[in-house]
Formats: C-alpha cells, structure tokens, sequence
C-alpha cells in the first residue's frame, strides 16, 4: 500500500502588497487567539476566519489548510527561538560559558511566558512534523548549536561536541516544557536557570573547555 503523503504545510503564495500582508498579519493574530482558546484539537480554518473576520476564502488565499497555518505560528516561534540563539551564542565577546549561561535564562523564561501556545503548537505538532519544511526548520536551530560547540569545545571530536550539542538543545526542549507547565515566578525561573546553567557549565567543562577553569560568574540580576 503506498504511503499516505502529509497535506501541504507551505503558504500558497507570499503577500505582495501592504493590504495582503495586513490580512495575512490577521489571519496569524486570530490563528494564535484560536489556538489558545480552543487548543490543536479544535482549531479549524473557520473558527479562525470567524476570528478575524475574514471569509474562509481569504484564507485559503495564503494557506491551502490548517495544517499550514499551523506551521505557519510554528515557524514563525522556530525563528524566534533561532534569533535568540544567534543573538546570544554568537556574541564573540563574551566568553561561551557565559553565553551559555545567559542563553538558558533567556530560553527558560521565554518558555514560562509563552507556554500556553507552545504547549498548543506542541499538540498540534502531528500535523507537520514529518514534513521537509519542518525539518530544514529544526537543523536551523541545531547547526546554531553545533557552531558555538565548535567554539566551546576546540580541542573535544566532533562526535564529542555533536554529542553535547544535541544532549543540551534536548534539554532545553523536554525540561523547559516540563517546568513551564505551571506558573512560575521570578524567583523561581532565576533559580531553575542558574541549576540548569550549572549543570551544562560544568558539562562542557568536564569534556574539555579550557577558557575558564572555575564555574562561570553569575551575571548581575540573573
């Protein structure tokens, strides 16, 4: 029997012109409240045309279903996450473990702010995630990685720094989930962010990183 082939996920076309990318810009925002509200299981184009005030028609205009709409607010929180980890592990003036350590406060507390959608777009996931353009979008973020890993660990294989590299970005995924499911407070991410940055210091340091022999200081207010 052949394989069942996954429903398009890539937008129709782009928008051109101020007015199409206005509609499209709303046709996102009324996506994000509907997901929300309604979660993966109950999001349909219609409730998001509703939502916008749009016609079903506008929206398959840009998005052929919703699968692709969906993917769309995942791609959308995929480049996010890739321009935070550019930002940071790519400031060469700063040594690596202290990007490091910056990094996992910025990740833990985007992932506390902004867990209700992340957990739906998590449910949703099924939907696109064996798809070509999912998976180019994901070994964007990992080569980001495996550049600074490069950096961290000069001396370390390149099976060594593959190695800390997926077990890091690994973590962030599973235990920044698990922690933000409930609500969190300053104080509490503060904590959870030094233990969790801790513990990939003192990793990174056991497999070789040589440019700071004692534990990274603490940064002011984090």
């Amino acid at each position: 029997m052949a394989d069942r082939q996954n429903p398009p996920i890539s937008s129709r076309r782009k928008p051109k012109q101020a007015r199409s990318n206005d509609l499209v810009a709303a046709i996102l925002e009324a996506a994000l409240q509907v997901l929300e509200k309604e979660g993966a299981q109950r999001f349909t184009t219609t409730r998001v045309a509703e939502r916008a005030g749009v016609s079903v028609g506008s929206v398959y205009q840009y998005f052929p279903n919703k699968a692709s709409i969906l993917f769309r607010l995942q791609s959308d929180e995929w480049k996010q996450t890739s321009d935070m980890l550019c930002g940071i592990l790519e400031d060469a003036q700063r040594p690596p473990l202290e990007r490091l350590r910056m990094l996992v406060h910025a990740f833990v507390r985007s992932e506390c702010e902004e867990a209700g959608m992340r957990v739906a777009l998590n449910d949703a996931a099924p939907l696109y995630r064996d798809a070509p353009e999912a998976h180019e979008a994901r070994a964007a973020g990992d080569r980001i990685m495996q550049t600074f890993m490069r950096e961290a660990l000069p001396d370390a294989g390149e099976a060594t720094r593959a190695l800390a590299a997926d077990l890091i970005t690994t973590t962030f995924s599973s235990v920044g989930k698990q922690f933000s499911e409930s609500p969190r407070t300053d104080a509490e991410i503060k904590i959870y962010s030094d233990a969790m940055a801790d513990m990939f210091c003192a990793y990174l340091q056991s497999l070789g990183h040589g440019q700071q022999k004692k534990r990274p200081r603490r940064l002011a207010g984090l």
